[in-house]
């Protein structure tokens, strides 16, 4: 009853009187009531007071820790048709096993002998080769026997030259002789005449003598021919040193011009085999692409392509496998502003779809069903989503991880930061402001012994 009025009835009236006073007004009632309310207070405040665990949420899914356990589809190196499968769906492959075999569809390789072929091709040309190899030593061995017999021959016609010098200084020699006896067939002539106009001598000695002087002359003229002769033989002999030069010259450059032509003949045919060998090589491989075999022990997951007969291009997905050995992870995503909170080596709870569990985000080690994990790896680059890809891996120190879970199962992830207050937790989300900003231990161990 509100007292707004001048004529204030409760000085005027009596209500203890009233029972319904009585029951309304009551001091033990008041008493309850406070207590409550301070005993309310003080635990409100001491829970303010509570460690809070920060944390960052993600939704992910299970995967693998490496890019080689995921699974996998097996394509075709070569464009084929299917013509035989040797597994079926949800089979256990090991390594190596032949899960289809294709056939050829292209004409150039439809030959069911072309590789015995090509390498009867490389064989024959390997052959030519050989004999081009062998025509070039015998050429080389004949022009080391022309050089050899022109050394010989060169030796032969310096000492016909020689031999041709002697006889020029011989024959000047004679000639010289000639003349001296010509001069003193001479003088004994002048010297009988004189005597015989004396008559000291007969006219038969001065005829002798006359005789004797046409004697030398002959003999100077003779030996003077000779001369000529044998200067004649010397510049001969010159030119045969020239001449035999020359031929053995042309002999040896014709056997080089036709080492050079096997030599080039040979190149050509090494490197027509060499490409054979290739080529064999190459069919020899391309043969064993037609059975298409595991890459690594997994599960035949699905057949892509299906049909006998069915064609396809290179590259095509065939058959895809899921890994039989792995280990798990989680690929989950974070929202940008939380992306400078997450680092390698973080510590990270994980809950597991069809997993039952009960999760105290700021109190993990209240949480049940849920599994401990480390940051193994952060991506820098934002992806399509519009978030930052992060993978989780087992931490193994702690609970191991379900071992029926599946790979590609959903998961929640929660990324545990720093330890604060209630109060300061309430106080943040009030502001809209982000989680502390921290680094792992290791980190901030390693940055304060910089400092």
């Amino acid at each position: 009853m509100l007292n707004i009025s001048h004529n204030q009835l409760n000085k005027k009236v009596a209500l203890d009187e009233y029972s319904a006073y009585t029951k309304a007004h009551k001091v033990k009632y008041f008493v309850y009531f406070n207590r409550f309310l301070f005993a309310f207070a003080v635990i409100g405040v001491v829970i303010l007071f509570l460690p809070w665990t920060q944390t960052v949420s993600g939704k992910g899914y299970v995967t693998t820790l490496t890019p080689e356990q995921r699974p996998q589809t097996i394509q075709s190196t070569i464009p084929g048709r299917i013509e035989q499968w040797f597994v079926r769906e949800g089979a256990f492959v090991e390594k190596g096993d032949t899960i289809l075999f294709v056939s050829e569809i292209k004409n150039e390789y439809q030959d069911p002998k072309l590789l015995e072929r090509t390498l009867a091709q490389r064989d024959a040309k390997n052959n030519a080769a050989l004999s081009y190899k062998d025509k070039v030593r015998s050429l080389e061995n004949q022009i080391y026997a022309i050089q050899n017999e022109m050394v010989l021959k060169t030796e032969q016609a310096k000492n016909k030259l020689q031999q041709a010098r002697y006889k020029v200084q011989s024959d000047s020699i004679d000639l010289v002789a000639a003349k001296t006896n010509l001069e003193i067939a001479k003088k004994q002539y002048d010297r009988t005449v004189t005597l015989q106009e004396e008559g000291l001598k007969s006219v038969a000695e001065v005829e002798d003598k006359r005789l004797k002087v046409q004697e030398t002359e002959a003999k100077l003229i003779s030996q003077d021919n000779k001369l000529l002769m044998s200067r004649n033989m010397f510049i001969n002999a010159q030119l045969d040193i020239n001449r035999t030069a020359a031929e053995y010259a042309e002999k040896i450059s014709k056997a080089q011009s036709d080492k050079f032509t096997a030599s080039s003949a040979q190149f050509d045919t090494e490197a027509q085999v060499s490409k054979l060998e290739n080529e064999s090589s190459n069919y020899e491989i391309r043969d064993k692409m037609r059975y298409i075999l595991a890459p690594q022990n997994g599960y035949i997951n699905k057949a892509l392509r299906a049909g006998i007969g069915e064609t396809f291009k290179e590259g095509e997905q065939l058959v895809s496998i899921m890994p039989s050995d792995y280990d798990l992870a989680i690929e989950t995503y974070v929202s940008p502003i939380d992306m400078p909170l997450i680092h390698v080596g973080e510590d990270v709870r994980v809950q597991f779809d069809g997993w039952p569990a009960i999760v105290f985000s700021g109190w993990p080690d209240a949480s049940f069903g849920t599994y401990a994990g480390k940051v193994v790896a952060v991506e820098n680059f934002i992806s399509s989503n519009g978030k930052f890809r992060v993978l989780i891996a087992p931490n193994p120190d702690k609970e191991l991880w379900p071992k029926n879970v599946s790979i590609g199962s959903g998961a929640r992830t929660i990324s545990l930061l720093k330890d604060v207050p209630i109060w300061y937790e309430l106080w943040r989300k009030l502001n809209g402001f982000p989680p502390d900003y921290y680094l792992p231990t290791a980190n901030s161990n390693s940055k304060s012994e910089k400092k």
